[in-house]
């Protein structure tokens, strides 16, 4: 396993839309083990192989330190929310370092799609998961959660983007 470099905010890969996984083998099992090290590594609970620079529809979560217990890798993921119950929390992306602001996202939500060996799956999660599945299927999709806020807490995110070191850096 290697870690791979995190796209920054500003990288195009990060708008594009990933292309769906239809082989899978060895090259898909590394990507995903690599980027659940990398994920490790930055300290996030989510993934997206888009954040790496790879267009496939693949992400990584570990909500092992939550109620679900859950880590592992859905690939070709598809969700619905189950009822109207919003879930109102701080959201953060290791796409934007430093960066937070509540973000709305449905509570429940179910996800159907594939393991890396290809085995359809699906389950029902609440909370930091099912925020998690709508975070990495929205970066597959080529949206960061800032397109999710409000136009002003949205216009305050942006300014503290412009004035963040990693930002002026590049």
């Amino acid at each position: 396993m290697s870690l791979r470099g995190i796209r920054i905010y500003g990288d195009p890969v990060l708008g594009s839309r990933a292309e769906e996984v239809s082989t899978f083998d060895r090259g898909l099992r590394i990507l995903a083990n690599d980027m659940l090290e990398t994920m490790d590594e930055a300290g996030g609970v989510g993934l997206a192989a888009n954040q790496v620079g790879i267009l496939k529809r693949i992400f990584v979560y570990d909500c092992s330190h939550t109620q679900s217990g859950l880590r592992g890798a859905i690939v070709n993921p598809v969700w619905t929310p189950l009822g109207a119950q919003q879930q109102i929390g701080p959201e953060g992306c290791l796409s934007i370092p430093g960066i937070s602001a509540q973000t709305t996202r449905f509570n429940r939500v179910f996800v159907s799609g594939q393991d890396i060996e290809g085995r359809p799956l699906s389950m029902v999660a609440a909370g930091l998961m099912a925020r998690c599945i709508q975070h990495e299927t929205d970066h597959l999709d080529g949206v960061l959660f800032l397109q999710r806020l409000d136009s002003v807490d949205r216009k305050d995110v942006m300014r503290a983007i412009r004035e963040s070191e990693w930002f002026n850096a590049s």
